[in-house]
């Protein structure tokens, strides 16, 4: 690999990082730059997913304030996402993806509408256990949705951060930056084991995996800090809108 393409990786895993950490999108970065750099497509997926572990030690590091006396709550989250993650890489070494990328797109606006609405479904979540003389706590269907998120993300995982965010906002009364924080740990775990999987049974660029991983690690530590400093309310409708546009580009490509 020359310096150009080393450049361009590193360079790409900055901005994949910090979208990633702050919006679940490295892939619209990340994955563009591996084709850039002559990755063929399904090595370019499976080097993408085994460089983006950088973003999760970066992101753990930029969000120990968030993600203080979490502990019980990330075990249970990282144990189910270990299980999805590993359930999707399983699929993708298995089947073709080529009929489940038509989906894509659906997923990955839907995923942002539900963060447009977040606030009137964590009202209308309240009005029913407040009906039912209880607290909102997270449910069955809570954790239906999060290990679905997860297989996703093992599988293909473009835009996956987007729907995970989505899943967590929704179901856990937290703030934005403590549901980012968290979703930035359960993303690493669903990718974790996928790119385990990868990394011994799958043929993995490892010279354009160090390049992109190494500018991920930089934007991921920085992603946290920001979404801590922004205003909440608008950030949230940037992410939404930004996993929207996500979402159109890849409709139009599959047409």
């Amino acid at each position: 690999m020359d310096v150009t393409s080393v450049a361009l990786l590193s360079g790409a895993g900055v901005a994949a990082g910090l979208a990633s950490s702050v919006a679940g999108l490295a892939s619209l970065f990340s994955y563009p730059a591996l084709l850039a750099a002559g990755l063929p497509p399904l090595t370019a997926n499976m080097t993408n997913t085994v460089a983006m572990l950088a973003t999760t030690l970066g992101a753990a590091g930029g969000s120990r304030r968030e993600l203080r006396g979490q502990g019980r709550r990330l075990g249970k989250i990282v144990a189910a996402a270990t299980v999805g993650g590993s359930a999707g890489a399983a699929l993708l070494l298995t089947t073709p993806a080529d009929t489940f990328e038509l989906v894509v797109p659906w997923l990955i606006a839907l995923g942002s509408v539900l963060l447009l609405l977040r606030d009137r479904l964590r009202q209308a979540a309240d009005v029913r256990a407040a009906r039912r003389g209880r607290e909102r706590s997270p449910g069955v269907g809570f954790a239906a949705a999060f290990v679905a998120v997860t297989i996703y993300s093992g599988y293909f995982g473009a835009g996956a951060g987007i729907m995970m965010l989505a899943v967590l906002s929704i179901s856990l009364p937290d703030r934005l930056p403590v549901a980012n924080a968290l979703k930035n740990i359960a993303s690493g775990a669903a990718n974790g084991t996928a790119a385990v999987a990868f990394a011994i049974l799958a043929p993995v660029n490892w010279a354009a995996a160090v390049s992109l991983a190494a500018g991920s690690f930089v934007g991921a530590w920085v992603g946290p800090m920001l979404v801590r400093r922004l205003p909440e309310r608008p950030l949230r409708v940037a992410i939404a809108l930004a996993g929207l546009g996500l979402a159109t580009h890849l409709l139009v490509q599959t047409l």
